[in-house]
């Protein structure tokens, strides 16, 4: 499969969570990931059912979250119930609030939150993370006719749709465009009507509402935006040189990457941003509900990844899981059963 690659090393060598677990990486060879076992039968099973705070309809973080739902439900026995958000931030204060017994976060976001800065500067939220799952790739979508060929082209009287209020996208959307020195109209809509609203103006300029631009922060390939290409068509703007300012500026959260044509049927790669994303837990969960959502994260890989020729049910960002990568969450601590997991497989 052809995935996004990164073009500058996610973090620096030295001290992480894998050596102070302290069994290494090459052991990590011995732990059979896919395939469908339940794990150890004397675990026991959740006490009760929980709630699993996800991300825009039609995103990644909803289908992907959906899916591994199902299958965490299906292999407890109990409930693991879905729900939508607005993003990243509406999901750290849910969690953090015991509003949902976990969530999806990039991060940046993630990271201010446990630090007490940026958009979490009123205070610390508390929280800890199952496991760093897949990457997201910022997506900066222009119509195929449109006059904007690099990021310098969007101009003042232009309007950018920068994803809703309280999401990851917002974050990010806003940092680079103050890192490109750009001053924009700004719309916080979510992906599908930045979706409507770009193709609306891209058939008809005088159209309102209508966008120039929008950017996105999601998994690849994103289905809403894919399937722009099937009506107006769209190009990717190439981020890279403002993604190697921030990725140098504020390790800890962004690197380098490239979203690579055959996502989205473009004509070459196109550098931008990637953020990982993490799986959040809320302070009081049980470590029935950490140990078996990991442990069917991973062995239920196979499952969770689907099928290419069903769209409905394929979600390609399974196949990044490793569970090498998964522990790298510091400084945000791991859930201790989730913890226990990776010790115990030798992660």
């Amino acid at each position: 499969m052809d995935r996004p690659r990164l073009l500058t090393p996610a973090r620096p060598t030295g001290t992480t969570r894998r050596s102070v677990l302290g069994l290494g990486a090459a052991a990590a060879s011995s732990l059979l990931l896919p395939g469908c076992s339940r794990g150890r039968a004397d675990e026991p099973a959740p006490s009760g059912p929980a709630t699993f705070v996800t991300g825009n309809e039609g995103g990644v973080y909803a289908m992907f979250g959906a899916a591994l739902s199902g299958l965490v439900s299906e292999v407890t026995g109990m409930e693991l119930k879905p729900i939508t958000s607005n993003g990243s931030v509406e999901n750290l204060i849910k969690v953090a609030n015991g509003n949902a017994d976990m969530g999806f976060s990039t991060s940046d976001s993630a990271l201010a939150a446990y630090e007490g800065s940026g958009q979490f500067a009123s205070g610390r939220l508390p929280f800890s993370t199952l496991a760093r799952v897949y990457d997201n790739y910022v997506h900066v979508v222009v119509p195929m006719a449109s006059t904007i060929s690099k990021l310098e082209d969007i101009k003042e009287d232009m309007v950018v749709s920068v994803g809703p209020v309280d999401s990851g996208t917002k974050v990010v959307a806003d940092l680079i465009l103050a890192t490109a020195g750009l001053n924009v109209k700004k719309r916080h809509l979510t992906l599908e009507q930045a979706v409507a609203q770009l193709s609306a103006k891209a058939k008809n300029d005088r159209t309102t509402p209508g966008i120039d631009a929008l950017i996105w922060s999601g998994g690849v390939p994103t289905n809403p935006i894919k399937d722009l290409q099937n009506s107006i068509g769209f190009r990717l703007v190439d981020i890279g040189h403002v993604a190697e300012q921030i990725a140098l500026k504020r390790f800890g959260g962004y690197v380098v990457s490239a979203i690579p044509p055959s996502q989205y049927g473009l004509a070459s790669s196109v550098p931008t941003l990637a953020i990982p994303n993490y799986l959040l837990a809320t302070p009081t969960l049980s470590d029935s509900w950490a140990w078996w959502t990991v442990n069917t994260l991973f062995r239920r890989q196979n499952d969770l990844v689907g099928d290419p020729k069903d769209p409905a049910r394929y979600h390609p960002e399974a196949g990044e899981l490793d569970p090498r990568s998964a522990i790298a969450t510091m400084p945000i601590p791991l859930h201790p059963a989730a913890e226990n997991w990776f010790r115990n497989n030798h992660i």
